[in-house]
């Protein structure tokens, strides 16, 4: 308990007003008459003259194409570097793919003749659910087997398999990157300090932002594309590495130091195998990224079911789009499991041992099945006629919708477009970047000090010395009203589950599902009740930010300290006082950490969303990969991540001041 000492001989005329009230209420004041006067701003308020741009845009195009074009090392070319590290990468992509999807192939293309079949289905399937009974006993293995046998049944057999050749081989690719990188991070501090924040921008630039360069310099394919999910499902793992080594147990490095290791030794002999653990769950990440990335980097030529979804995406097939994007999650799903199980279970099976056998178990009845499959049809390939697809359903219940329901979800998104939507816009896009940038640093300055707010307006200045503003206003007047949202029924979610287990059983599993869905499967609903516009964006931004606000919420609500509860109690509180008085303000700064991580998802998200139609830098982003324009891309892709960034740090930091002072009043 603390209690507020009041001088007796101040009076009412000495008070005075608090200095950051004071600034919110002019920054609100001089954005309404920005609003009300906007005709009377300056033009180059709203927008930089291209004269007085940096041109950072055309510099980087232009350095692009010197390399692709003009540089070399004198025994070769940039280009031919690049095509040469193409070629070296596809030969385990096309060993893979042979394996499992288009089987041994002599020459290319319609012309290519086949020499041997792919590995059946059924060795597949029996592979899958053998590991999962390894790693996980028999549940797993009935959950990995049945989701690879649904991959079969419903017809997704072969897409799949072509995605699961290039995931096999991007994401053991990125493990070994990030794993060198995360070594060097930890034993070399500068090399740390240079790398973070190229791993800050590496997490915040959009996805599409990635395609556009890679496609300059690798072309158009399925290598490009590889080389794109690889770089994508990097950082994770590099920051992993760092943690994970830095937290090794001080008494585990004495003992490899007082054995007579090596250096090399202390990191492959002491260190690595004490942070397997942490190190497996980077493992993960690099998985779950990778497939996330099979959408987006199908635009480049990696084709499987991320192609398949952007076809139908294109063409409005709802059926086909949702039978595709529900096999991405069962895969997804499936190697989350397995490779979570391999990870929690990694010592236990050291201890048992046996690997050995199981491994030429495996291979044996590889093998059989093979063999088999070369004699019967049936175990080679599913049969198609015991295929099952629901695109019919899908597409009579979209006719049934558009035909009895459109009226009312015309109506909800003229509601929502008319009275919200447009008048933020509009708002948001009657305000001089001169007042946006100083209302963000006086607000880094009283969350952080100088250098959050040097940081945050050098951010914003970024945006408009490139002539991006007007996109940028667009993208966070979209961003925020689609966070707010997602506040408003994540978070009350979040609490209601977090005070109540049994409603968290049931939230946590849609959760999980909501978490595993690929970005691009939230238009498809979202395009097939409300067309196309801003309204369908902040839909599917909304379903795709809204777990972590669900799940932050819950937590925070969770971890508030029994004691605190009962003083409330025992002070005659009501669950609804001891809710809103006690409760909810200790979860605040989890609450603040959950509302960043919504912000992130949603800007991810923006870039997507520029399919069906926004006009904000995510648009941008897409039409330089539309024609292939280098510069134009990544420099609306930084401003992306200068806006991620932004939000990233002034959150942050709200919520750290928010938890030092919970933690002053739990000690009080």
């Amino acid at each position: 308990m603390t209690v507020a000492a009041v001088d007796s001989n101040a009076s009412v005329g000495e008070a005075r007003p608090n200095p950051a009230l004071v600034a919110v209420g002019v920054i609100a004041g001089l954005a309404l008459l920005s609003f009300i006067f906007k005709d009377s701003i300056p033009s180059w308020m709203r927008e930089l003259p291209p004269s007085w741009r940096i041109g950072l845009d055309a510099a980087i195009s232009a350095t692009m194409k010197w390399l692709v074009e003009q540089a070399s090392f004198g025994l070769f070319t940039f280009k031919e570097l690049t095509r040469a590290l193409a070629d070296l990468l596809n030969v385990p992509l096309d060993f893979a793919t042979s394996v499992l999807a288009t089987g041994l192939r002599d020459g290319r293309g319609s012309a290519a003749v086949q020499i041997a079949p792919p590995m059946p289905w059924l060795a597949v399937v029996g592979c899958v659910a053998a590991l999962g009974y390894r790693f996980g006993g028999t549940r797993l293995a009935l959950l990995a087997g049945g989701a690879f046998l649904y991959l079969a049944v419903f017809g997704q057999w072969a897409s799949a398999m072509l995605t699961l050749s290039s995931i096999v081989v991007a994401a053991p690719l990125g493990i070994a990157a990030g794993l060198l990188l995360g070594i060097a991070g930890y034993k070399a501090s500068l090399f740390k300090k240079l790398i973070t924040p190229i791993l800050d921008l590496m997490q915040t630039v959009p996805t599409f932002a990635y395609l556009v360069p890679i496609l300059f310099l690798f072309g158009f394919g399925p290598v490009a594309a590889m080389i794109a999910t690889m770089i994508y499902a990097l950082p994770p793992m590099v920051r992993v590495t760092m943690t994970a080594l830095e937290t090794v147990p001080r008494e585990i490095v004495e003992y490899g130091t007082m054995a007579g290791t090596t250096p090399r030794q202390m990191i492959t002999k002491v260190m690595l195998p004490a942070a397997r653990p942490q190190l497996l769950v980077g493992v993960n990440q690099v998985i779950m990224l990778s497939l996330n990335m099979v959408i987006i980097a199908s635009m480049i030529g990696a084709g499987g079911l991320g192609f398949d979804v952007l076809t139908s995406l294109r063409r409005l097939d709802i059926g086909r789009g949702l039978e595709a994007g529900v096999a991405i999650v069962v895969l997804a799903i499936a190697l989350d499991r397995l490779s979570q199980a391999y990870a929690e279970g990694a010592r236990l099976r050291e201890a048992k041992g046996g690997g050995l056998q199981f491994s030429l178990g495996l291979a044996g009845f590889v093998a059989v099945i093979y063999l088999l499959g070369l004699a019967v049809p049936f175990v080679a390939t599913y049969p198609q006629e015991l295929q099952v697809s629901t695109a019919p359903w899908w597409a009579d219940a979209v006719k049934w919708i558009n035909v009895n329901l459109f009226d009312v979800f015309d109506a909800v998104k003229n509601f929502v477009l008319l009275n919200i939507l447009l008048p933020v816009k509009r708002f948001m896009l009657a305000q001089p970047w001169p007042l946006v940038v100083a209302a963000l640093a006086y607000t880094g300055w009283c969350l952080g000090g100088v250098r959050l707010a040097a940081l945050v307006a050098g951010l914003s200045l970024f945006i408009v010395v490139n002539g991006q503003w007007e996109y940028a206003m667009i993208t966070i007047y979209l961003c925020a009203i689609s966070v707010v949202f997602a506040a408003l029924i994540g978070i009350p979610l979040g609490i209601y589950a977090g005070l109540n287990p049994r409603a968290w059983r049931v939230v946590e599993p849609i959760m999980d599902t909501l978490q595993t869905l690929p970005s691009f499967v939230y238009l498809i609903p979202a395009v097939m009740l409300f067309r196309v516009g801003d309204f369908t964006a902040m839909l599917a931004i909304v379903l795709y930010a809204l777990t972590p606000a669900v799940r932050y919420a819950a937590h925070g609500i969770r971890q508030v300290p029994v004691m605190l509860t009962e003083a409330g109690t025992a002070m005659g509180c009501t669950p609804s006082q001891i809710l809103r008085r006690i409760r909810i303000p200790f979860a605040l700064p989890t609450i603040l950490l959950g509302i960043n991580q919504t912000v992130m998802l949603a800007l991810s998200m923006l870039v997507i969303t520029a399919l069906v139609g926004t006009r904000d830098l995510g648009q941008q982003v897409y039409m330089a990969l539309t024609k292939a324009d280098v510069g134009k891309g990544l420099v609306a892709g930084l401003c992306v991540a200068a806006i991620a960034i932004t939000a990233d740090r002034l959150i942050g930091a709200a919520a750290n001041r928010l938890a030092t002072q919970r933690s002053g009043v739990t000690h009080g």
